[in-house]
């Protein structure tokens, strides 16, 4: 696992300077057992399953600093994969909100709205069918670029899997971002997961469809008001070449080519992808 750490000031919340180091070395322990167990536990599919080898979430949430008695807000969920996990996790001590797509009303018109509008409905009915497993996780709608309630200082972490590509082809990426500021606690965490473009020169990146740059997406988020603190290369793909004719949906688990080269974009997997941690600082930046 390589990890690069981007040195910043950051005042760190106060209860973490009272807890001894035998607590913390005892709760992280304890911590990544239980996600261990969660990745493979058997209310997850065997194909969800088989994703944690190019998904890796006990390493990506463990690096995001995740805690069982956190409150933590999961976007555009899709169709549970991660929740699989997060809400398990969180039940007991803890509180999971969803921010799922918005739902039908009967006024949508495209495909893409439709599509993902039956799929947060499926994950609710199934949150309730399951709840003994997955306990009860308030849900949210976001429409970019606002949250829905919005309020503010609601959430220790905030977390987003290869959604910021789709903000950003809306528009909407930097309002987004000014929105996840707002909800999340002074000195919580933003983690994201997003499928990394192709780096051409300091000043320049390829960016098929689908894919962003990383100078560019940590720009925003500092722009937006948070702080890089770590980045990591746990979800890296160096065999994603990113030049295919769909972008990064020719590859698993879209396969937007069909059987066209579906042996060669299996063997791949999944995309090259950045795993970024922000905070939200405690004190406004002194102008």
């Amino acid at each position: 696992m390589s990890i690069t750490i981007r040195t910043k000031t950051i005042i760190l919340p106060l209860f973490f300077s009272c807890l001894s180091f035998a607590s913390v070395h005892i709760s992280a322990e304890q911590s990544l057992t239980k996600l261990e167990q969660l990745a493979a536990a058997p209310q997850r599919s065997e194909l969800n399953i088989q994703r944690n080898q190019y998904r890796n979430p006990v390493e990506t949430l463990a690096f995001f600093g995740i805690q069982p008695n956190m409150s933590v807000l999961e976007i555009w969920p899709g169709h549970g994969w991660y929740t699989e996990i997060l809400a398990p996790f969180l039940k007991d001590q803890g509180q999971l909100t969803l921010a799922q797509f918005k739902q039908n009303d009967g006024s949508f018109k495209d495909e893409r709205s439709i599509f993902w509008a039956r799929v947060s409905a499926r994950l609710a009915e199934r949150l309730i069918e399951e709840k003994a497993y997955f306990g009860e996780p308030a849900l949210v709608e976001l429409e970019p670029p606002l949250l829905y309630p919005q309020q503010n200082d609601q959430f220790d972490m905030v977390l987003t899997f290869r959604n910021a590509h789709i903000w950003n082809e809306d528009g909407n990426l930097f309002a987004t971002l000014q929105s996840l500021f707002q909800v999340l606690k002074p000195g919580g965490v933003l983690g994201m997961v997003e499928h990394r473009a192709a780096r051409l020169s300091d000043i320049s990146s390829s960016a098929v469809d689908g894919y962003l740059d990383e100078s560019y997406l940590i720009q925003a988020a500092e722009q937006a008001g948070f702080s890089l603190v770590a980045s990591s290369e746990i979800n890296a793909n160096p065999a994603d070449t990113k030049n295919y004719p769909k972008g990064v949906y020719a590859l698993p688990p879209t396969l937007a080519m069909g059987n066209y080269n579906k042996q060669e974009y299996l063997a791949i997997g999944e995309s090259d992808r950045m795993t970024l941690k922000f905070v939200k600082p405690l004190q406004e930046p002194i102008q």
